[in-house]
């Protein structure tokens, strides 16, 4: 008969050969939130309130703007041009918009943009993949004419922007948009572009949370 060993109270478990031991949870990805040392400065009544606002309805406050919060004019600006190009009243849906930001992302492989504004073509169109397809190539996405000219367009004007010329606008004219919505697509192509360039040279990282939303 086998001799039996008894086992010490608190002694570790015997280990199975070839198992692996548990592995460590991942650190969090968006700590820090950027790679530079900018504590966050004294904050106006006005931006104090747009951040609980933020924590109000969406349950976080998005790094980009804890980011910006080191220089309340900074910040106060960045808040500005994003809302008004993203939120206000355009020709463009917000859907439109978002996949402008994501389609731009792609180009400049920001990970930031790429994982919030990923996040956000998901939730407006109801549709993971599509999310997905803009972040990698929004070729590879069934998109109508209308959303197809809006992102060559954008894309152009982000790759090769001394290219673009009046036939460029007059495939916009032709898929329905307006020369306001034109101006509109611009602005956010653009604002894009310097956002992304931001991001990346900061390292900025885009809050955990999105990586999970409208799965």
């Amino acid at each position: 008969m086998a001799k039996q060993t008894s086992k010490k109270p608190g002694s570790s478990p015997a280990k199975t050969p070839g198992a692996k031991a548990p592995a460590a949870p991942a650190a969090a990805d968006d700590v820090p939130i950027i790679a530079l040392d900018l504590p966050q400065g004294q904050l106006s009544p006005a931006m104090s309130a747009y951040f609980q606002k933020c924590q109000d309805k969406l349950g976080f406050i998005p790094n980009v703007l804890a980011a910006y919060a080191f220089d309340n004019a900074k910040l106060e600006a960045f808040a500005a041009m994003y809302n008004d190009l993203m939120l206000a009243p355009s020709g463009l849906s917000k859907l439109e918009r978002e996949m402008i930001a994501v389609a731009v992302s792609s180009q400049n492989r920001c990970y930031y943009c790429l994982t919030a504004h990923g996040a956000a073509v998901r939730q407006y169109s109801g549709n993971p993949l599509l999310g997905e397809q803009i972040v990698m190539n929004y070729r590879a996405a069934r998109l109508d004419p209308r959303q197809r000219a809006m992102l060559d367009f954008a894309v152009k004007l982000t790759v090769t922007p001394a290219e673009v010329e009046e036939k460029d606008r007059e495939a916009l004219r032709t898929a329905g948009f307006s020369d306001r919505d034109i101006w509109d697509i611009a602005a956010i192509t653009g604002f894009f572009n310097m956002s992304n360039r931001v991001a990346t040279a900061t390292d900025m990282r885009p809050n955990a949370v999105y990586h999970g939303q409208s799965r």
